[in-house]
């Protein structure tokens, strides 16, 4: 059991909440995926046939004991023996196994391009995945056994957790326990102090833990979909910690959970926010440049900052580093993606302008359906059918502390998605400017995840063609979405891969992966000799944090974490 509790957290955190273009996906973009499926059924009914026929051929192999249907051995679902030898157990699993087989062949039948094959492959998944015989008490062996182990009470637990979500959770299977995490307690504990606070924002500045520090301080902008400790989690995994104590000024924007009346927030309210904060930044430490870090959607609103700067001829900006973040989408980057049609974001946008924010519920409801096996199937069986509590694990309880979208920013980033704002140079207005990358010279430091399917490795690469920078680093990580950027030293199977040979990048991703050396290790201390590279000189560390202009208020992480509406 203690494996697979392991195994459930590694596979929840990655698949934590990203904001995307998935916000912008509405409910009739599900129905005319269906939709295409039936019509594609309808339009050849001797395939339908076909396929009916040969269905019906495994069934009697099953009901025979002739049937030779076995799990893939690396499905996690059928690793129990009674798979294998219950005949029952194994005529559940064959039964299953001849849906999926027959779905699967049917649909490499119809004739479909490659956006249309996606949508119909990402429906039918979710259908598959909700029909497989362990996410019931009846079709799971564990379970059962589980249940006589107990002596029933692992069925009784199951039922209360069952009832505590219905009237708790919003009717949501719970993916996390939050009672052993404290923010400020175990969790977010790095030493610092709010500098700064307006409607919008609180500025913290992290207390140095070196006697010098580097002259140039670093600015990191997070997404506005969670709350900024992601940065500070635990010390052991803590980007904050690292960067202090390798002499680094730290400075991190803390954003407001938005209510319905601050949905009017748009992009340039937050761009002016993250002016603002640099001008804190610079102000407190006496520099004439900040570093910048961002990720995922952070990074998408540090690069229209980016661009906002120069175009204002603004100097502010030293270095920027985008870690896991889509710049140039394409609609089969992933197969959720190609659900999103114009008519749908037109439709999200109306409801979303309605309501005046996107409830942090409602994002998690939507983000958990579209990885249902991962984000809910595990779940209901570890929580309801084996009767055991979520598992306790930080990045869980970070993800689960989600905030709300203001309706304003929604279709600013959708207006991104939409015109491939990040692609074209001085065509789409956002935030007071026209957004132009290639004005943007800054050095640039780039992360992906290999096994990231959120943001995937190969769309954040296309960020490397879009700016006007000279030198661009681009580094590929092992892991997935969040446990990409959380990497720190220690890790034995941490691995990297960067260009084996200065100079400039490749244009695909492809070209680039084979000029690359793999590196064994986390690529935090690559990225840090990066970072100290381009931050000037070093100079006695400050006594305290902030300055008289702006001096240290609440401690570190703030009050607007502690927000929720």
């Amino acid at each position: 059991m203690a494996k697979a509790k392991v195994t459930l957290e590694n596979e929840a955190a990655q698949s934590t909440n990203a904001l995307g273009p998935l916000v912008g996906l509405a409910r009739e973009d599900f129905v005319g995926a269906v939709a295409l499926l039936l019509r594609e059924t309808a339009s050849d009914p001797g395939r339908a046939m076909r396929h009916a026929r040969t269905f019906g051929e495994d069934m009697v192999k099953i009901m025979t004991g002739k049937s030779d249907l076995a799990p893939d051995p690396k499905d996690k679902r059928f690793q129990d023996p009674a798979w294998q030898f219950n005949p029952f157990f194994r005529a559940g699993a064959q039964y299953y196994l001849a849906i999926q087989k027959s779905t699967n062949n049917w649909l490499q039948e119809l004739e479909l391009d490659e956006l249309e094959r996606n949508r119909a492959n990402f429906i039918a998944n979710i259908i598959l995945d909700s029909l497989a015989p362990t996410n019931s008490l009846i079709g799971n062996p564990i379970a059962q056994k589980q249940i006589i182990n107990s002596g029933g009470l692992s069925l009784i637990k199951g039922l209360q957790n069952a009832y505590n979500d219905m009237v708790h959770n919003k009717g949501m299977v719970s993916q996390v326990d939050k009672r052993p995490f404290k923010l400020g307690e175990n969790v977010a504990t790095s030493k610092g102090n709010v500098v700064y606070r307006d409607e919008i924002m609180e500025l913290i500045h992290y207390a140095p833990s070196t006697e010098e520090v580097y002259e140039v301080p670093q600015l990191t902008i997070p997404p506005q979909i969670n709350k900024m400790y992601i940065n500070d989690l635990s010390p052991d995994k803590s980007v904050v910690k690292w960067q202090v104590d390798n002499g680094i000024q730290t400075f991190v924007i803390s954003w407001r959970n938005p209510t319905k009346e601050q949905g009017r927030w748009a992009m340039a309210d937050y761009i002016a926010a993250c002016e603002k904060a640099l001008e804190v930044v610079s102000e407190i430490t006496g520099s004439k440049k900040v570093n910048v870090s961002a990720g995922c959607s952070g990074g998408q609103t540090a690069s229209v900052l980016a661009s906002k700067l120069a175009a204002t001829d603004n100097p502010i900006l030293g270095t920027l580093t985008l870690m896991v973040c889509v710049l140039h989408p394409k609609p089969t980057d992933i197969e959720a993606g190609s659900l999103v049609s114009e008519n749908g974001m037109a439709l999200a946008r109306k409801r979303a302008e309605k309501a005046g924010v996107i409830k942090a519920d409602d994002l998690a409801r939507g983000f958990a359906w579209l990885r249902p096996n991962d984000l809910i199937w595990n779940y209901v069986i570890n929580n309801y059918l084996l009767g055991m509590d979520p598992p306790a694990f930080d990045v869980l309880f970070w993800n689960a502390d989600a905030t709300n979208l203001s309706s304003s920013l929604m279709g600013d980033f959708l207006t991104l998605f939409e015109t491939l704002a990040f692609t074209k140079q001085g065509e789409v207005e956002m935030a007071g400017h026209k957004v132009d990358l290639s004005k943007v010279t800054s050095d640039l430091f780039i992360l992906g995840g290999v096994t990231d399917h959120i943001t995937p490795w190969k769309a954040t690469y296309r960020s490397t063609q879009l700016f006007g920078s000279k030198n661009v680093t681009y580094v590929l990580s092992q892991s997935g979405h969040m446990q990409a950027i959380l990497n720190p030293p220690g890790n034995p199977k941490a691995k990297y891969f960067v260009q084996e040979k200065k100079g400039k990048l490749p244009e695909t991703a492809d070209e680039w992966l084979q000029g690359t050396q793999e590196v064994a290790g986390s690529w935090w201390p690559y990225w840090m000799e990066w970072i100290q590279e381009r931050s000037g000189k070093k100079k006695p560390a400050p006594e305290t944090v902030g300055s008289k202009a702006h001096p240290a208020q609440e401690s570190a992480p703030g009050l607007y974490v502690l927000e929720e509406v």
